[in-house]
């Protein structure tokens, strides 16, 4: 059977897709990702499944737990007539329309295609960040996303780890709640640009710790944040710092492995995108953190998958029953 439109993904960007194109009457085709792996590949629902209190989506004055955002957005979703694969893509093929995309053995066909496969934040690879996504430490203190979580640290001293732009301006963002942000770099310098360095080193609430790594998270058995062991990696020196909260700024990987070679990916990874969510690939729609490094919020994603749903409509309404392979004006 040939889709008129098929999404992979279904974190805020592939839901909103599958709304805005379900309620076009283009009955589209979604893979959700399947059963997630904790941070490495979070499955349906994307990294809001890992997240406990979201309180900056607009619409719940109070909040709203994460899992239970994605699983409302997945109820809308099922409203409007889409057809729904509960696994993982394995492999595409975007040489020629229609597209084609793998399920193990099971081959989807597709006129336009929507990728929100989305972004996983690097973390440390301590055994004490994993409660992140099984429920333990989670919202009481490990984060990946000052914007997401600062608000929950007001008043309390918090650590940052990494030495890039991503680093600075979380510590300088964190800095509107904590009463102090110590900043801990496996190196005596910075990789970030100058001008981020100097607005870092100029906030009187940021310190330094330098030429050392964080050996433990304390204190997994009371389920929140009391402090962490940090390592010199020069002298082996040990020390404690306390603090309510572990941000982890390393930088996040893009889910783009299934395009290299069949996308323009940027030197990072991303997919780029053109007249917003266009792919270089011709009926090819990004959404969401898979295109964009930047904002990574549950709100631009869905916003974006909203644009990738409505490109597509246009485009298939142009087209008819025609299936051109490039167009001039994409």
């Amino acid at each position: 059977m040939l889709h008129k439109v098929i999404i992979l993904g279904s974190g805020p960007a592939g839901y909103t897709a599958a709304i805005y194109a379900g309620r076009a009457n283009l009955r589209p085709l979604l893979i959700d990702g399947g059963v997630g792996r904790g941070q490495e590949l979070p499955g349906a629902g994307g990294q809001l499944m890992i997240t406990t209190e979201v309180e900056n989506y607009p619409g719940f004055a109070e909040g709203i737990q994460g899992p239970e955002l994605m699983m409302n957005m997945r109820k809308q979703a099922l409203r409007f007539n889409i057809e729904l694969v509960e696994d993982l893509a394995t492999k595409v093929d975007l040489s020629q329309r229609p597209f084609k995309v793998w399920v193990g053995n099971t081959v989807y066909e597709g006129k336009t295609l929507i990728i929100a496969t989305g972004a996983v934040a690097k973390w440390l690879g301590l055994p004490e960040e994993k409660p992140v996504w099984e429920g333990g430490l989670g919202g009481a203190g490990i984060s990946a996303c000052a914007t997401c979580d600062g608000f929950f640290f007001r008043g309390k001293e918090v650590a940052v780890v990494g030495g890039g732009d991503t680093a600075m301006e979380e510590a300088i963002y964190l800095t509107n709640h904590a009463t102090k942000v110590t900043v801990i770099h496996r190196r005596d310098t910075l990789r970030a640009s100058k001008i981020m360095q100097q607005r870092a080193f100029s906030n009187p609430k940021i310190e330094f710790i330098w030429d050392s790594v964080v050996e433990h998270v304390h204190d997994p058995a009371l389920k929140r944040v009391t402090g962490l062991t940090l390592r010199n990696v020069k002298t082996g020196e040990r020390r404690e710092l306390p603090v309510s909260g572990l941000f982890v700024a390393i930088g996040h990987k893009p889910n783009t492995d299934l395009f290299v070679g069949q996308l323009e990916l940027d030197e990072n990874g991303y997919i780029r995108t053109h007249h917003d969510v266009r792919t270089s690939v011709y009926g090819v729609f990004a959404a969401g953190d898979v295109q964009d490094h930047e904002y990574r919020q549950a709100v631009t994603a869905a916003g974006s998958g909203c644009m990738a749903a409505i490109q597509a409509e246009r485009l298939l309404e142009q087209e008819g029953d025609a299936m051109p392979q490039t167009s001039p004006d994409w």
